[in-house]
């Protein structure tokens, strides 16, 4: 695989702030590249082709996408090209719109399984090197805390607002409202991720933080919660009304205080010296005036280079010796399929995500549990790519919406058949109406997973009662005969 081959693979499945970082590498070490600082909505000749690949929109029905490919002429595929076709200085190599996003991707995506060895100079694994992050910690520990879909999609967000600090920065309430989500299900969310370390992670305020550290710590006692509710006192030095909120000696306040002075104040600088980046979205997500959907690439977050035509003709004209020539030669193809990879990365981000869009409008409109199932294979047969590309795509890559900024990899979920034969069913859409069955029983009507089959069928669910019964134990609800046992008991 050819350097340059590698070094698309690389750049599609870069975050935005690591792309910046790459391209600003090659700025430095490539003569004949240069920045392109002029606006996105310069009205240059060289926008006309970038600002056709930039946006696109769903129809207010259907959600139809506009081809972001609808532009580009039919091409050759990437991996039909010898190396040749770029030892020769790129002045043979095929124009830039000859590269649609299918082709470029999926040739990129047939090279990666045979990647391995050094890029040469392309080779930047480096900086793709890192301790892990507060976020990546937290979701490590979501994933094995739960295996409840509806805990890990409101988990995950909720993580994705947590600060460097380490606090939740949004109210629960909002969190629900954003997510279309039941509150309860949220509050019982919170609650987990504030059991994960670090200790006090995911407070919504300092005395939060300090009290999950004290309860963790088994020194949540109720004067240590008096002192901790009025902890601006310590700060204020009023030390007899402390001793008088906590109704406790002189000794044991000064002693409580020294406790809460070794807690943990901002628990998520454990990870990383400084502040966390915060997320740069990669796409937009708006509502069209149609009602439809409008998909916009973050034109912001996108670096853009130009090549230098008329500084390499110079200096291929001046260049005598057979060195000379070889670096101008690479360094102008090298500058070439920078230019034209990164073009089609971000067309190839633009139309997944309008994909995603289209297959997930229930989401945007409705919320959460509206979710359609969709896994790489739905979305790669849709856009004729390859299912790994879809990944790399969706990986580190954010999309802002109405609802709050989301990684593209979360709107892929499992899926439960229908009875029909049409759209199936998420499976967090069918967990969340065995849960609302269940919340709805009496004593008198405690349904078992055979009634439940039955239910679910008549509304076009194709379930087994195995699954119901899985289903039912990942959301923790007891079988029938010990539900129907707890509210008789509760009853008298």
């Amino acid at each position: 695989m050819t350097p340059q081959l590698q070094q698309a693979i690389k750049l599609l499945q870069l975050s935005n702030l690591e792309l910046n970082e790459f391209v600003s590498e090659q700025l430095e070490q490539n003569p004949f590249l240069e920045a392109d600082e002029s606006p996105a909505d310069a009205p240059a000749e060289r926008r006309a082709e970038r600002a056709e690949a930039t946006t696109t929109e769903t129809g207010q029905n259907e959600g139809e996408l506009t081809d972001a490919n609808a532009q580009s002429a039919a091409i050759e595929a990437l991996d039909t090209q010898s190396d040749d076709d770029y030892d020769r200085g790129g002045e043979d190599a095929p124009a830039q719109n000859e590269y649609a996003v299918n082709e470029w991707a999926n040739a990129v995506n047939s090279g990666a399984s045979n990647s391995g060895g050094g890029g040469g100079e392309f080779s930047f694994d480096a900086t793709l090197s890192k301790e892990i992050t507060l976020n990546e910690h937290l979701n490590q520990q979501l994933q094995v805390a739960t295996r409840k879909p509806m805990s890990i999609l409101i988990g995950t967000y909720m993580i994705d607002q947590i600060d460097e600090a380490g606090y939740l920065r949004e109210d629960l309430e909002t969190v629900a409202d954003r997510l279309g989500a039941d509150l309860s299900d949220v509050e019982e969310t919170h609650k987990l991720i504030t059991s994960f370390e670090p200790s006090g992670v995911g407070a919504r305020n300092l005395k939060e933080c300090m009290k999950l550290q004290l309860v963790e710590a088994d020194r949540y006692d109720p004067a240590m919660q008096a002192l901790v509710e009025n902890i601006e006192m310590i700060a204020d030095g009023k030390l007899q009304k402390l001793i008088d909120v906590t109704e406790s000696s002189e000794d044991d306040v000064r002693d409580m205080i020294s406790e809460i002075r070794t807690l943990t104040p901002k628990p998520g600088y454990a990870f990383g010296a400084g502040p966390v980046q915060g997320l740069l979205p990669d796409v937009f997500v708006r509502r069209g005036a149609d009602g439809g959907w409008k998909i916009e690439l973050n034109s912001d977050t996108l670096p853009r280079v130009l090549v230098n035509q008329q500084y390499h003709a110079e200096i291929s004209a001046a260049s005598n010796g057979e060195e000379d020539k070889t670096f101008v030669s690479e360094q102008f193809a090298n500058a070439t399929w920078l230019s034209k990879s990164l073009d089609q990365r971000a067309r190839t981000i633009l139309k997944v995500s309008s994909e995603i869009v289209r297959q997930q409008d229930g989401f945007f409109a409705y919320g959460i549990k509206h979710l359609r199932p969709m896994n790489l294979k739905v979305v790669a047969n849709a856009i004729d790519m390859h299912e790994s590309t879809i990944s790399r795509v969706t990986s580190n890559k954010y999309m802002a919406t109405p609802r709050g900024i989301f990684e593209l990899k979360y709107f892929f979920t499992a899926s439960i058949g229908s009875t029909s034969g049409d759209v199936a069913f998420s499976a967090e859409a069918v967990r969340h109406r065995i849960k609302e069955l269940v919340e709805a029983e009496t004593p008198e009507t405690v349904l078992s997973d055979d009634k439940i089959v039955e239910i679910l069928t008549g509304e076009g669910m194709d379930i087994a009662r195995r699954t119901v019964a899985k289903y039912r134990e990942t959301l923790n609800i007891p079988s029938s005969i010990q539900r129907r046992r707890a509210m008789l008991q509760t009853a008298l």
